[in-house]
Parts: C-alpha cells; structure tokens; sequence
C-alpha cells in the first residue's frame, strides 16, 4: 500500500472535522450561490445585444437581427431574475422573505434593467466618439469597440452600475471583477461616470466605489482615484472616500488622486506621476518636478 493510500482517510478526516468548526467559509449551500460562469455568460449576450452587428452570438442561428435579439433579450432576462433572486438574500431587507416576493422583485429589477438599455447605449456611443477622437492611433471606430480593453471595462462598468443603482447585491461587483481580470482595470460598480470617458491603454487603472466622474474626461495608464484610507473599515460603508473629477479633465499616467473630499475643477490637467489629496482649481494644470537623471560610466 503506497503512502497515499494509507494517509487518505487521515487527511478526509481531518478536512471534514474542521468544516464542523462553524467557520464563514464553511458554508455549504451551492444551488443557493450566484453563478459566475451565468453571469459572464449574460455580460457576452448583453454585449451582443448593445452592439448588434459587432458580436454575433453562436448560440442561436437566426436570419434577422430582429430574430437574435429578442431570443437574446429573453435569455438574459431569464438568467438575471435567476441569479438577481439568488443574490437578493445578501440584501437584509430580503434575507428572510418568502420564495415569491424575492422572485416577484428579481422580476422587477430585470425588467427595469433591460429597459435601460437604450440609455446605456446612448452613453456607450459616447465612449467610443471619445476613445476615437482621443486617440490618433485609433484607424476607426470599429477597432475600438472590438479590441480596446479601457473600452470594454468602460462598458461593463455602466451594465454593472445600472444594477448597483436598482439594488442587485454582487452580481455587479462580479462583473466588474471579470472585466479587471481580463483588462486590469478595476473600475467599482459603484462609481458615477459621466458620458465621453476614455481610458487610454489603461493597466493598473483604479477607480473607487464613491468616484464621481464628469463629462469628457480621459484617463491613462496607471491613475488610482482612491481612499485616503480605509483604516476605519466598515464605519467608512457609504461615507464619500474616493475623488470627484469634474467635466474635461485630463489625468496623466502614474497619477494618484485620493480623498472624499478632493474635487479636480473643470479643465484640469493632471500631469504624469503626481500625488494629489487636495482639490484643484478650475483651468489648473498640475505637474510634478522633474526628477534629476544621473549618468554613471
């Protein structure tokens, strides 16, 4: 008998033991968890529902347009009451209702997402007029929406926030979480941002939860809006903590804006590598000294 064979049942025994230790992550309740794959699954149909004649779903073999997307609309609304009635009990005001009421307000909230979709686009038809007009390297708008990563976290971040916005508990934050994985740009569903917004290469990008972003603003690599601390954890829940970025700012990369209570005024230019935890006029432009290179033979 090998040394596996004799050590199995030990270490079964052992595993099984410490989940009677009524620790958090000894939960076990699968069919009651929302389910990322769905989920992913409904942000690639909401995808091809926004952008029609860009994503061309393989699920469903139709002849029109008009065909795809209502077999598309119907998948998604099927799925996301499901997993929103998952994700409700997460919401106190929901943790001990009935079966029927959380279904009846899963239904609700799908419905009135779905309904927002042709905002959602109007504001996404921004972003790409932004991301094109703001990048000469950009040869058409076509290219942008199927390959740019900024684009694409920009996009799942307004599905995500119009959920957050109607109460849907984690699904929004795993759809932004998917985004970052694939992107690197990790964009809270909770912060607001306002139409025209371009992320140019965008790695390292973060944005926090209380962020509010005006109109025409462009983002590059590397820019945190964050906290100026969270050492107050949970008694920080629903307090401002992250910057306000007013109309036609520019943030240049490497740059950190931190503090509820920051605001960068209009036309404001925030150069490359800065750190920043008070407000900036309107029309400032603000730079970092240049540091002294040495030369060594």
């Amino acid at each position: 008998m090998s040394l596996i064979e004799k050590e199995l049942g030990a270490i079964m025994d052992g595993i099984f033991a410490d989940y009677k230790e009524n620790k958090f992550i000894d939960k076990v309740d699968i069919s009651n968890q929302p389910d990322k794959k769905i989920i992913c699954d409904i942000l690639s149909k909401l995808q091809e529902i926004i952008f029609p004649g860009f994503f061309k779903p393989d699920t469903y073999k139709t002849y029109t347009v008009k065909s795809t997307i209502s077999m598309l609309v119907e998948d998604v609304l099927f799925n996301l009451k499901n997993q929103i009635a998952i994700t409700l009990k997460y919401d106190p005001v929901f943790s001990d209702s009935p079966v029927c009421e959380t279904e009846g307000e899963a239904q609700r909230i799908a419905v009135g997402f779905l309904k927002r979709i042709p905002t959602l686009r109007e504001y996404i038809e921004t972003d790409v007029t932004a991301a094109f007009d703001g990048d000469p390297a950009a040869y058409n708008k076509e290219e942008i929406v199927v390959t740019y990563p900024g684009f694409y976290a920009i996009m799942v971040n307004r599905i995500a926030h119009e959920l957050h916005l109607l109460g849907v508990p984690l699904i929004p934050r795993i759809m932004t979480e998917h985004a970052h994985s694939l992107t690197g740009i990790d964009i809270h569903p909770g912060a607001t941002i306002g139409k025209y917004f371009f992320i140019d290469h965008g790695t390292g990008i973060v944005i926090g939860e209380t962020t509010v972003i005006g109109d025409n603003v462009k983002i590059y690599q590397g820019v945190t809006l964050g906290a100026l601390s969270t050492r107050g954890g949970q008694s920080l829940k629903n307090v401002k903590r992250h910057p306000t970025i007013e109309d036609n700012v520019t943030i240049y990369s490497g740059a950190t804006i931190l503090g509820g209570e920051t605001i960068i005024g209009k036309n404001v230019v925030i150069g490359g590598n800065t750190f920043i935890t008070s407000s900036v006029l309107e029309g400032t432009k603000v730079s970092a000294k240049q540091p002294e290179l040495n030369f060594k033979k």
